[in-house]
């Protein structure tokens, strides 16, 4: 018996009417577990409409009234993110350490939105000129949409439907349908903290809803986090019917390590930023960048981590014999499996030298299952696939630099401007790095992990992303339509009142 995963409408579950449905795998065993609905565009209407209705008395509602349901919502999801992660663990495949960390990243922003009140005030100018005053205020958009990836079921969301919330808008929600049950999980916990039924929404499936929610003339603005395709296909329809886009898409994030670095440090960096979460994650490291006699050392340090990570059911870590959590999960799907192997055998084709390969993996405590180990190549030049296409798994490649200078030529050569981290102990390295690196988030000699999206500005450019960032007063200013108001205050002509 599997379990139905259907959408979220009015504060109740809704099946849909559909007919057409997907089945949801466990990643570790390859075992179908549920199916999830995908919505035709009547339920997607139902969904928008009941958002719709919700939005008005969800805006006229007290800022003290919205703080309380966000703060409550804390509360209870500090108090039950274990089963969350159970439950991400379960449809993505990802250890326990790294769902729970997820959620931590998500509710970061949840706390933030708690004390968004000070942001949402306007302002007031007198006398901007002769008996005229100035008032400006900040007013929710209405309903919103946010369309999220496979990998940060909770996380991505929660980047989001906070503040979205906080500011007075209702949000319909499309997760991704491989890992659909974390959507409909948040939305039970936002109704159990007190959010008024339609605030909340959650509307699953394919193509089919998400061309819904960028059509829809109810929806008045999307976010969407996923690969650079579709990112540019969502931001050039949402702009084309009028929506206000957040569009944040691939990348292929470089790490240069200079001869001066603490290679130790350096090693451990790449080896977490590469595999963590198996590599599906937009903020991960996919090309080392070594430069000069540093290369042989660190390919040897990288190459004695990666050999020692514990491949695992992240799932079954609760009751295996181990004390010892398994350090990375298994891929989302059996075909994103086959699509990152077969990277694989083209860079061994193209004359990349294999140094780990994760095809030899063997998983503890599961016989089937999505699994690819850790994959390390050396040698790896600017002309590969391997190099120049995003593979969203756990491979990475080290390249060979000359100089410094040579080592960001290569980092700022690709269109992808997200994510990239120097190691170095020279201060004019690391200024020089500050200058030139042309990313949206730079790392020095630091690892790069999670992203940290609720104080300041996330995103990256060109390729990897378009509109508006995510993160600190940018997450206001897109889910706010700021209003200005000139008063005339010397009011001539005016009649008298009764």
């Amino acid at each position: 018996m599997t379990d139905v995963v259907g959408h979220w409408l009015s504060g109740a579950p809704f099946e849909g009417t559909s007919g057409r449905w997907a089945d949801v795998t466990n990643p570790a065993t390859g075992a179908v577990t549920g199916r999830v609905a995908l919505a035709s565009r009547s339920d997607a209407d139902q969904v928008i409409a009941a958002a719709d209705a919700a939005a008005g008395e969800w805006r006229r509602t007290s800022l003290a009234r919205r703080t309380q349901v966000l703060f409550a919502f804390r509360e209870l999801l500090n108090s039950r993110r274990g089963e969350l992660a159970e439950l991400i663990t379960a449809e993505h495949g990802k250890v326990l350490s790294d769902a729970i960390g997820e959620i931590a990243r998500g509710q970061e922003v949840v706390e933030f939105a708690c004390g968004i009140s000070h942001l949402l005030k306007g302002g007031h100018s007198e006398s901007v000129s002769s008996g005229v005053d100035v008032h400006s205020k900040r007013d929710p958009l209405g309903v919103v949409g946010i369309i999220s990836p496979f990998n940060f079921p909770a996380m991505v969301p929660m980047w989001f439907f906070p503040i979205a919330i906080a500011a007075g808008n209702a949000v319909v929600l499309k997760p991704s349908e491989k890992d659909p049950s974390a959507a409909l999980w948040l939305a039970h916990l936002w109704k159990e903290a007190g959010l008024p039924d339609g605030v909340f929404n959650v509307l699953q499936g394919d193509k089919e809803a998400v061309d819904a929610l960028l059509e829809s003339p109810i929806v008045q603005s999307i976010s969407f986090v996923g690969s650079t395709p579709v990112a540019e296909y969502v931001y050039e329809q949402a702009s084309r019917h009028g929506k206000r886009v957040q569009a944040l898409g691939g990348a292929k994030n470089h790490m240069v390590v200079l001869p001066d670095a603490d290679l130790d440090l350096a090693a451990d960096a790449a080896v977490s930023a590469g595999y963590g979460s198996a590599g599906e994650r937009c903020m991960a490291i996919s090309v080392v960048v070594a430069v000069g006699p540093a290369a042989d050392e660190l390919v040897a340090r990288v190459a004695d981590r990666t050999r020692t990570l514990l491949i695992g059911d992240g799932g079954a870590d609760a009751t295996a014999d181990s004390d010892r959590e398994a350090d990375m999960g298994p891929l989302v799907t059996r075909a994103h499996r086959d699509r990152v192997a077969s990277f694989i055998e083209i860079g061994e084709q193209a004359g990349a030298k294999v140094v780990v390969d994760g095809r030899e993996v063997a998983a503890r405590g599961a016989a089937d299952g999505f699994w690819l180990g850790p994959t390390l190549f050396d040698h790896v030049t600017p002309d590969m696939d391997i190099y120049r296409e995003e593979i969203f798994g756990p491979v990475l490649a080290i390249m060979h630099a000359k100089d410094f200078d040579d080592a960001l030529r290569i980092a700022n050569s690709l269109p992808y401007k997200l994510t990239g981290g120097v190691f170095s102990r020279k201060p004019s390295h690391l200024e020089k790095a500050k200058r030139e690196f042309r990313v949206g988030n730079l790392y020095l000699n630091r690892g790069i992990t999670g992203a940290l999206v609720a104080r300041q500005p996330f995103g990256g450019f060109a390729m990897s992303g378009g509109g508006t960032k995510a993160g600190g007063r940018d997450y206001l200013l897109h889910f706010v339509d700021p209003r200005l108001t000139c008063e005339n205050t010397l009011r001539r002509g005016f009649a008298p009142e009764l």
